[in-house]
C-alpha cells in the first residue's frame, strides 16, 4: 500500500471516530421569568446522540449544589434524543443564572446547560395593554426606537407579550442584525401567560451616524416562518461625540437655526401630495455641515440646496408629502438630520399632515 493510501484510511478511520459519539441540543439556555421564593422550579433540555454508535453520560458537573440534574443513566442509541432536567432550589431571592456542564463518552469537552430566572415573592404581573399582535401572541408594542444614542451605550427595550391562545409558545426573535441581541423571558409562556420580549443595542456594530432601521420577527417556535404579521420594527439614532471640544473650538463652532421644526402641511382633500419649504440658517462662526439626512417613515421626500452652509448663510429644504404611501405608513412623518453643530448633533423635524 502506498503513502497515499495510508493517509486516506487513517483519516477515514479518524473522521469516523470523531463522529461515532456526539452530544448535541437544541437550545443550550432557558429562561424561566419569575419564579416564586422556595417553589423549586425545572427546566427541560432536549439533546440528541447525533453520532454512529450508542453514548452514555459518564458525569455531571453544577455550578452549585443548589440544582439537582435528572438524566438517562443508561446507553443513548445512535440517532435518538433524549431529556435532561435541572431542578433550581429558589431560596435565594433576585436574579440567577445557573450552568450544568454535561460530561460523556463521546467528546473530553462537557455541553453546558444554562438556566436563569428571578426569585420574587410575589409575581407581578403586566397591567398595561396588548394592542398589537404578533403571530399568536398579543403585545404592547410593535415598534422599538432606540434614540440619542452614543457608541458607548448599551441600550436595550423590552415588550411585554402575551399568550392568548390555548397552546404554549416558544417565542424567538428571527432576523437578528449584527448589532442586535435579544432574549425571550419566560423561554416558553404556557396558555393565558405572559413575558418579555428584550431588544438589545450595541452601537459600536452600527456602521453611520444617523438612522439605522431593520425589521425583526417574532416566531412563535424555533424555526417559524418569517411574515408579515410577525414584524417588529427596530430604530437607532447613533450621535457623533462633541464631548471633547475645547472652549475654543465650540466657541467657532456652527451655530444651527430652522424657520419651523414642525412643518404643517394640512390635509390632502383629494391632492397627491403636499408641499412646503423649511429655511436653515448658519448662525455660527464655521461651515455647517448637514452630516445626514433621512426620513423614519416612507412616503415623505426631501431635498436641500445645499448640505454645506458657511456662517451667515441659508439653505433651502423642500418637503413633499406623498398620500399614497404615507396612508399606510406606522409611524408619524419625521425627517432627521446629524449636523456638526455641538448644540444640534441631532433635529427632528415633525410633517404635520391630516390623512383625512
Amino acid at each position: 500500500m502506498n503513502t497515499r493510501h495510508i493517509l486516506a484510511a487513517a483519516m477515514l478511520l479518524f473522521s469516523l471516530g470523531a463522529s461515532a459519539q456526539r452530544l448535541t441540543l437544541n437550545q443550550d439556555l432557558v429562561d424561566l421569568g419569575q419564579v416564586l421564593f422556595r417553589r423549586p422550579v425545572t427546566a427541560q433540555f432536549t439533546l440528541s446522540n447525533t453520532g454512529r454508535k450508542p453514548l452514555k453520560i459518564t458525569q455531571v458537573r453544577s455550578s452549585c449544589g443548589c440544582t439537582d440534574v435528572n438524566y438517562p443513566q443508561g446507553e443513548i442509541p445512535a440517532g435518538q434524543s433524549f431529556q435532561v432536567s435541572i431542578t433550581y432550589d429558589a431560596a435565594t431571592m433576585g436574579h440567577f443564572e445557573k450552568r450544568v456542564g454535561i460530561y460523556s463518552n463521546g467528546s473530553e469537552t462537557p455541553v453546558v446547560l444554562a438556566l436563569r430566572g428571578v426569585v420574587v415573592e410575589e409575581v407581578i404581573d403586566f397591567k398595561g395593554q396588548y394592542p398589537f399582535v404578533l403571530g399568536d401572541v398579543q403585545a404592547e408594542a410593535n415598534d422599538i426606537e432606540f434614540d440619542n444614542v452614543n457608541r458607548s451605550d448599551r441600550p436595550y427595550q423590552r415588550i411585554h407579550i402575551y399568550n392568548n391562545s390555548t397552546n404554549t409558545v416558544e417565542p424567538v426573535v428571527m432576523h437578528l442584525p449584527p448589532y442586535l441581541k435579544a432574549e425571550v423571558s419566560p423561554s416558553k409562556i404556557k396558555p393565558h401567560r405572559g413575558g418579555t420580549v428584550t431588544i438589545i443595542l450595541d452601537p459600536r456594530s452600527l456602521r453611520d451616524f444617523g438612522l439605522t432601521q431593520t425589521s425583526v420577527y417574532l416566531g412563535m417556535y424555533p424555526g417559524d416562518k418569517v411574515s408579515a404579521d410577525k414584524e417588529i420594527s427596530v430604530s437607532a439614532v447613533l450621535l457623533p461625540n462633541f464631548e471633547n471640544m475645547t472652549a475654543e473650538q465650540l466657541a467657532a463652532a456652527p451655530s444651527l437655526s430652522l424657520s419651523t421644526d414642525s412643518l404643517k402641511l394640512g390635509s390632502f382633500n383629494g391632492k397627491k401630495k403636499l408641499k412646503g419649504e423649511i429655511i436653515l440658517t448658519n448662525n455660527g462662526r464655521s461651515t455647517l455641515d448637514i452630516r445626514s439626512l433621512q426620513m423614519f417613515t416612507a412616503g415623505i421626500q426631501v431635498s436641500l440646496s445645499d448640505t454645506k452652509i458657511q456662517p451667515g448663510q441659508s439653505a433651502k429644504m423642500k418637503i413633499t408629502a406623498i398620500e399614497r404611501i404615507l396612508r399606510s405608513a406606522r409611524s408619524k412623518p419625521r425627517i432627521l438630520m446629524i449636523t456638526n453643530d455641538p448644540n444640534h448633533t441631532k433635529v427632528i423635524i415633525n410633517i404635520l399632515v391630516n390623512k383625512d
